[in-house]
């Protein structure tokens, strides 16, 4: 798992809006739309960057279309204290970005 959020939040471009959502649905599962409406970004780039996180088993999904909700996997539950490393050592700033869960 470590080396999959490295790739996903602490060394790519995008890693962190992923961050932004991750810790979004962490509060709450959301759809497409409540994150980009939540997050302040556009609904093509959250639907971007859900498809990577659901792709390499970060989140889940449940519903169909339009209300399709995200939700944290248990791989991610289990190892959030490993994504609180990377956001520090990759130097990852964000409102929230770090939680006491």
């Amino acid at each position: 798992m470590r080396r999959v959020l490295w790739w996903l939040i602490g060394g790519s471009r995008g890693g962190e809006n992923r961050l932004r959502i991750i810790r979004a649905i962490q509060d709450q599962p959301r759809n497409t739309n409540q994150l980009s409406t939540a997050l302040d970004l556009n609904y093509k780039t959250v639907e971007h960057h859900l498809e990577r996180l659901v792709e390499h088993c970060v989140l889940l999904t449940n519903g169909d279309g339009y209300g399709e909700l995200y939700f944290l996997s248990d791989r991610l539950a289990e190892n959030l204290d490993v994504l609180d490393e990377i956001v520090d050592e990759a130097g990852i700033e964000i409102a929230n970005a770090k939680t006491d869960r």
